[in-house]
């Protein structure tokens, strides 16, 4: 009886994951796409930077408010949703795995499969939890992060129409462990990055539990004594702390993934094939030729864009597990 129960749980979690995952990408979009422009440009994507630095060619991209204008321009608003397909490929899976075996080790850890039950469990627990499923929904779904890296990254004019010849060109010229390029880098990333995500959420709906308890003197310790606005608000703060620690190794993962791109000249130089030979080299390369900013680039597109997207995936997680508990029963 309880192995139905319990894989009943674990496709409720998965289905509520992917559509979370879902709403929050699709949402969020706009912004991913001017991250990944300024990720994935070796000039400086700032004014203020290139005043600074004397270099032959000027930047294309060189601030939000100037990238948004110039991919409307070029691009117009289907622009702002390049790589959405591959990126929905891969986020729903992505989001599924990581909700399934983020619940799964929350009850090996609490003894309980009550999701109430998982607030008792230590932080660092929640925290270790939460880097071990990210790491299961990366390697799970990487593929098409790669895929959506490429399409959003390509520009106008397209170097591949659609996903099916990005994929059927990678393998041809890079193989099947093409479509793994960058992987280490978002290995060594997603496991701080989705503990601190998934833990600081954890830490926040207690504080947040702890206040409504003080505030409204009840001793009720379940997820219905926080509201939507309050859930909102510690997906917010945990997506954000969480993007803010491990942003550099996203840069160094998106060079990798553009490798050999063949963009049009006008986006700057582009990523040569085997530009790096790991990512201690990348690393290295991008602080000696770009400074520090060089691993920051897209910071700001890229906070903007976490805070909302955490917040949208945990509240349309919340409220989507809790419609399906009610319909199952």
């Amino acid at each position: 009886m309880e192995e139905p129960r319990q894989l009943r749980r674990a496709l409720l979690d998965a289905t509520a994951g992917a559509i979370s995952g879902g709403i929050s990408r699709t949402v969020t979009s706009p912004l991913d796409v001017i991250k990944i422009r300024f990720q994935v440009q070796l000039e400086p994507t700032t004014s203020l930077a290139l005043l600074r630095r004397d270099l032959p060619g000027s930047s294309k991209y060189t601030g939000m408010s100037q990238a948004t204008k110039e991919i409307l321009r070029e691009e117009g608003l289907p622009g702002f949703w390049r790589g959405n397909v591959p990126a929905l490929l891969m986020v729903m899976p992505y989001t599924a795995i990581q909700f399934a075996v983020l619940h799964k080790l929350k009850t090996l850890a609490s003894g309980s499969s009550n999701t109430a039950e998982h607030l008792s469990i230590s932080p660092y627990l929640s925290y270790i939890s939460g880097g071990l499923a990210g790491f299961a929904a990366t390697v799970g779904s990487y593929p098409f992060d790669l895929l959506r890296t490429i399409l959003a990254s390509q520009g106008e004019p397209k170097v591949y129409p659609n996903m099916r010849s990005a994929f059927f060109d990678i393998v041809s010229t890079r193989g099947f462990r093409g479509l793994y390029s960058g992987l280490s880098p978002t290995l060594v990333e997603i496991i701080p990055y989705a503990g601190l995500q998934f833990g600081t959420y954890d830490t926040f709906k207690r504080w947040t539990m702890a206040r409504n308890r003080r505030l409204f003197n009840t001793s009720s310790t379940t997820y219905h004594s926080l509201s939507s606005f309050q859930l909102f608000i510690c997906g917010l703060a945990a997506g954000t702390c969480a993007k803010l620690v491990c942003h550099p190794l996203d840069v160094v993962k998106k060079r990798f993934q553009i490798e050999g791109l063949q963009r049009h000249p006008k986006y700057g130089a582009r990523v040569d094939p085997h530009a790096y030979k790991n990512m201690f080299d990348a690393l290295g390369r991008i602080l000696q030729s770009e400074g520090w900013h060089g691993l920051y680039k897209g910071i700001l597109p890229s906070t903007i864009k976490a805070a909302p997207a955490g917040a949208v995936t945990f509240v349309a997680y919340e409220f989507t597990s809790d419609w399906l508990e009610s319909i199952l029963g």
